[in-house]
C-alpha cells in the first residue's frame, strides 16, 4: 500500500473541503486553510467580467478594506497582474524586482496601495476558456522571502491545481443559472463538458471536480443528450455558439 504524503492529504482535504461548500465563504475558507498551510497567507480569486457585462466576482482572505476599493474603482481593469494573466495561460510570479512592463501612473499608485496592505508579491494562475481569461487566482505574501520562492518553485503545479479546482467549484456559486440556448444543464454537466473542450479526459476532469471517471462519462453523456449530439466536439460547439448568441 502507498502511504499518502503530508501534500497529497492536504490536497485531498481541500478538495473534500470545496466539494462541501456551500456558500462563498465557505469556499473561501477552503482555499484559505490549504494556503496557510503552505505559508502563503493570502488568496484572492477574481472572476473577470465578460461581454455580457457582468461584474467581476471577488473571494479572497485579503483585507476587506482593499478588496471593496479595488471592486469601486474598477482596478481589474489596468491591475497589470490581470493584463499579465490575459496575454499567457501559464502561472507567474510578480512583485517588487519582477517587472516585466513599465507601469502606467494609475498602476503605480494601485500597487503602492496593495502594497501598503500587505500585499507586495505573490504567485498568480490565470485560467482561460476558449473565449479567454475566465478567471485569476493569487497567492500573495507581504515580503519576499526565501520560504516564498521555494513553496513555488516546489509545488507551482499543486497550487496551479488548486486554483482550478477552485475556479471550478466557483462557478456552480458565482453562477447557478446553466440554461443556455433552451437547454438547461446541471451545473456538474456543464463542469464536466467545459473541461472535456479544453481536452481533459475524464480521469483529468475526476480529479479536478473531486469525483470519479465513470461519474464524469454520465455527466458527459447526459450533456450529449440534452444537447441532442452524439460527440464531444458537437456538444462543445453548440454550447459555445449558444453563448456567443447570448453575448451578442
Amino acid at each position: 500500500m502507498l502511504l499518502a504524503t503530508p501534500m497529497h492529504r492536504l490536497f485531498q482535504q481541500f478538495v473534500e473541503r470545496l466539494a462541501s461548500a456551500s456558500s462563498r465563504e465557505s469556499l473561501g475558507d477552503a482555499m484559505s486553510g490549504a494556503a496557510a498551510a503552505l505559508h502563503l497567507p493570502c488568496f484572492a480569486y477574481l472572476a473577470v467580467p465578460d461581454r455580457s457585462g457582468n461584474a467581476p466576482q471577488l473571494i479572497s482572505n485579503y483585507p476587506l478594506k482593499w478588496t471593496q476599493h479595488y471592486l469601486q474603482n474598477n482596478y481589474e481593469r489596468f491591475d497589470p497582474v490581470i493584463l499579465e494573466a490575459l496575454e499567457q495561460p501559464e502561472p507567474f510570479k510578480w512583485g517588487l524586482g519582477l517587472e516585466r512592463i513599465s507601469f502606467s501612473t494609475p498602476q503605480r499608485e494601485m500597487l503602492a496601495q496593495a502594497a501598503s496592505f500587505g500585499i507586495r508579491h505573490g504567485f498568480t494562475v490565470p485560467i482561460h476558456s476558449a473565449s479567454g481569461l475566465t478567471a485569476a487566482v493569487t497567492f500573495a505574501v507581504d515580503e519576499r522571502r526565501p520560504s516564498f520562492d521555494r513553496c513555488i518553485e516546489e509545488y507551482a503545479r499543486v497550487l496551479q491545481l488548486m486554483a482550478i479546482c477552485f475556479h471550478s467549484h466557483a462557478l456552480r456559486k458565482l453562477h447557478p443559472d446553466h440554461g443556455i440556448g433552451g437547454w438547461s444543464l446541471s451545473p456538474r454537466e456543464l463542469e464536466c463538458l467545459e473541461w472535456a473542450a479544453q481536452g481533459k479526459s475524464a480521469w483529468e476532469i475526476g480529479r479536478i471536480l473531486g469525483i470519479s471517471r465513470y461519474t464524469v462519462a454520465s455527466y458527459l453523456e447526459n450533456a450529449k443528450e440534452k444537447l441532442g449530439v452524439r460527440t464531444i466536439v458537437q456538444a462543445a460547439t453548440r454550447l459555445a455558439a449558444a453563448r456567443t448568441q447570448q453575448q451578442d
